[in-house]
């Protein structure tokens, strides 16, 4: 997040796109409930009527993966009525130009036939953004996990950057984490291609650096590989071993049958975890692996604020931090690794490597944390970046964004989008949630299907039905809800029979490689009795 989460409560405006908060993110909804009971205004964008969308000043139901098309419908308005801050543009932003050739490519009339939103409620959209600035954007999975994710993004920063809605207090682009050290896990450099603090691995200096600090004459220049890179080169031996720390792939990876395979096909498969999961019966050697209230350490969350996490409990039996288990297998591999805790490795190793955590040393993160980029020992940290326009590579840059439909659309044999996400009451593959009691407020997984097409197909609600595509099929219970469009069903991953990800279509962004788990076609069966 470019911003803060105690922004939310006194802002402007939200624009909320690609993310139902009340359910994937209910303590940062109770935020923008409190900011709309003093009077924010609330714009939704979303294929399913959402909890926040009902209550919005303006809902834009549109298609799945049409985000790019109505966002430049969007910024077409704020063109052709010449409603965009032009004095932060002209100031702080670069290759407006290129944008602005590409943007008026989408005039509202465009964006509304490919998006289904009406072209009226385009209009309004920009108008009421333009008019209630500055404005905060919130956007989690429903607008990464496409095919497109990589460009969705970009037009998000587009649009922002358009209103002069970064570099301020209460706007900003704001993703919203699934999980609770997503952002951690990628200031420590778990992304491919780089380092700590998201310092390139291409840049020499970076490399000269941390090759010193470790000890070792050079590193790779290239980037490493993404998930779908590494479990497809299990069946072509490019990738011979596989190490899996804290991760169900059985199960949230898309097309469980063809990852199931690859995992098969591992010649070494190492698993590190808390229980047995359905990843788990793949593997060679199974660590056993101490939770995160066994285990001292930092989170950092949506916000950068980076956390102290103290061990309420020793865990149990032989089970060990992660730390410890990669320093044990360093060592037998010949490497002798210093440090001899959570506390030393990120006082005495990342933060003197890291600059936009240098500042951030266990001493002063005992109460509440702080948010990077923290420089120095003394800084506060920061509450919101890019202040006064100011941004990390000089200027912002626009981008003129194309839209791309899905990898897969709906037809004659497959007429639904199948949509996915996250219902409230469990996490993730429930390797947690279904050990603390949640399977009896949600015992099963349900496919939500709209009225018109429950009625056209003669299904009830709570019957059971059969849901296929060209890579699986699935028995579960339909739930016959207004949430959803006629021609678009959705469900989650929660639970193994019924998940959704037997379903769904291994395509991916081009540039990140995250799966389209948003958009797949799909068919529905009445079964017999």
């Amino acid at each position: 997040m470019t911003n803060s989460f105690s922004e939310f409560e006194n802002a402007k405006l939200f624009f909320l796109t690609g993310t139902n908060m009340t359910e994937a993110h209910p303590v940062a909804s109770y935020f923008v409930k409190r900011a709309l009971k003093k009077g924010a205004k609330l714009i939704v964008a979303d294929p399913r009527k959402t909890a926040f969308a009902q209550e919005a000043d303006i809902f834009a139901q549109l298609k799945v993966g049409t985000d790019v098309a109505l966002l430049n419908g969007i910024m077409h308005v704020l063109l052709e009525e010449d409603l965009y801050d032009k004095e932060f543009v002209a100031a702080n932003c670069a290759n407006f130009d290129e944008m602005r050739a590409t943007i008026l490519q989408y005039p509202p009339e465009k964006a509304a036939r490919i998006s289904g939103v009406p072209q009226e409620t385009i209009r309004e959209m920009a108008r009421m953004m333009a008019s209630v600035r500055p404005g905060m954007l919130c956007y989690t999975l429903g607008l990464t996990e496409h095919t497109s994710g990589t460009n969705n993004v970009f037009s998000v920063a587009n649009l922002q950057m358009l209103l002069g809605n970064l570099g301020v207090e209460g706007g900003g682009v704001n993703p919203l984490r699934g999980q609770n050290n997503v952002q951690g896990a990628g200031d420590m450099g778990a992304v491919p291609g780089s380092l700590t603090g998201q310092q390139s691995a291409a840049n020499p200096e970076a490399r000269a650096k941390f090759a010193k600090a470790w000890g070792v004459e050079k590193l790779p220049e290239k980037p490493g590989l993404f998930m779908p890179d590494m479990l497809s080169g299990l069946i072509t031996k490019d990738v011979r071993g596989l190490f899996i720390m804290g991760e169900n792939v059985a199960n949230t990876e898309p097309d469980i049958a063809h990852v199931e395979f690859e995992l098969a096909s591992a010649e070494f498969l190492v698993s590190l975890d808390i229980f047995m999961t359905e990843t788990t019966r793949f593997s060679h050697v199974i660590l056993p692996s101490a939770a995160w209230g066994e285990s001292d350490g930092t989170f950092t969350n949506s916000e950068r604020r980076v956390s102290r996490v103290r061990k309420v409990k020793n865990a149990p039996g032989i089970s060990k931090p992660g730390w410890w288990v990669m320093k044990e297998i360093a060592r037998r591999m010949g490497s002798e690794w210093p440090s001899n805790s959570a506390q030393e490795i990120w006082d005495n190793e990342v933060t003197p490597l890291t600059p936009v955590l240098a500042g951030i040393k266990y001493s002063r993160i005992e109460q509440d944390g702080l948010q990077w980029p923290c420089p120095t020992e003394d800084h506060p940290g920061t509450k919101f970046l890019h202040a006064g326009g100011k941004f990390t590579r000089g200027q912002g840059l626009l981008k003129g964004i194309e839209w791309t439909p899905p990898a897969e659309v709906e037809d004659a044999e497959y007429p639904f989008m199948l949509s996915t996400g996250r219902r409230l009451f469990h996490y993730h593959t429930r390797t947690q949630t279904s050990r603390a009691g949640l399977d009896q407020m949600s015992p099963e997984e349900t496919v939500d299907i709209s009225p018109f097409d429950a009625q056209r197909l003669g299904i009830a609600d709570q019957e059971y039905v059969r849901v296929s595509s060209r890579r699986g099929s699935i028995k579960v219970k339909a739930r016959i809800t207004g949430e959803v469009p006629a021609g678009l069903v959705w469900m989650a991953f929660h639970f193994r029979d019924s998940n959704a990800n037997w379903l769904t279509n291994h395509a991916s962004d081009t540039v990140t490689k995250t799966p389209e788990f948003k958009a797949s076609a799909v068919k529905i069966e009445k079964l017999k009795t």
